[in-house]
């Protein structure tokens, strides 16, 4: 079966927006990357060596990268092109972005989506805010949404009204204060669905409730210790069925997916990921994936 509503299928097709055409030149990086609260200032020729092999990778795996082409509205963090919208069997909700900076992305979104022929459901409108990265599917009838400072409660009613005829059930997880409003924080920052059953997590901050609930779904969690939270250990990219894609510098996580059988792959991204805190979930928004049961 293909289908959008899947985090763990194979991926076939996904889009992507190369990091030339979300970061331009050196010196749109020297006037962004502070005040998008990077942690330091990425440097262009050596993310782009980067992002390419992230993106071999990724065409190695037989899945077909849609580029989104550059911009003139849009930040160094359009690069993160899951944030913007959620896809679905029904059609494309676009989002309204928690964080300020970000706004015009969704309305860029949608002309790419138009062009590429695939239909708009609906948006997210003010006060409502909903963020991609805040956004996973559990099964392909249940769908996590995390609440926090860039997804409203507003936003989770809107989402759950135009998706009302295309899931079963919406979980909303409520997510911690953490670093504050400043930091980056979704739920996918805590919670990556690898495989059918299996999920990387960062136990600590997720509420008793919901990963009680995963435990009742039989999701088997591989728990991400506190020292690879920071290097993105819990963000990962199911490539599909006993196959991801980590940011390196999480050892013990990945020890812990091959231990539960599965092959991990992966990249260097200390430009494209570290310095932006977007892992591989964050850089890529899968269009189709292909379910084998």
């Amino acid at each position: 079966m293909i289908t959008a509503q899947s985090d763990i299928g194979f991926l076939r097709r996904v889009i992507v927006k190369h990091v030339r055409d979300a970061f331009h030149d050196q010196s749109t990086i020297q006037t962004q990357w502070s005040s998008l609260n990077y942690t330091a200032e990425p440097e262009l020729d050596e993310a782009i060596r980067e992002y390419e092999t992230f993106a071999k990778i990724l065409e190695n795996n037989n899945c077909e990268l849609v580029y989104q082409p550059t911009d003139d509205l849009t930040s160094l963090d359009s690069l993160y092109v899951r944030d913007s919208s959620i896809v679905t069997d029904a059609g494309v909700v676009l989002c309204n972005m928690g964080k300020p900076a970000r706004q015009p992305e969704p309305e860029v979104m949608e002309a790419f989506y138009r062009q590429i022929g695939s239909k708009v459901l609906g948006r997210i409108e003010p006060p409502g805010k909903v963020e991609g990265g805040d956004v996973t599917w559990l099964t392909p009838k249940i769908l996590a949404v995390g609440e926090g400072y860039r997804t409203n409660r507003e936003g989770i009613e809107q989402l759950t009204a135009l998706l009302r005829k295309t899931v079963d059930e919406i979980v909303t997880v409520a997510l911690p204060h953490f670093r504050g409003p400043s930091d980056v924080l979704h739920l996918m920052s805590l919670l990556s669905p690898v495989d059918e059953g299996l999920a990387v997590v960062y136990s600590p901050l997720l509420p008793v409730t919901f990963r009680n609930l995963l435990l009742e779904l039989e999701f088997q969690l591989l728990d991400v210790p506190q020292k690879e939270f920071d290097s993105m250990g819990s963000n990962v990219l199911s490539l599909g069925p006993g196959k991801c894609l980590v940011v390196e510098g999480s050892p013990i996580t990945r020890r812990l997916l091959e231990k539960a059988g599965v092959e991990v792959i992966c990249y260097k991204g200390d430009e494209i990921s570290a310095k932006g805190r977007g892992g591989p979930t964050c850089l890529t928004r899968p269009l189709l994936r292909e379910l084998t049961s």
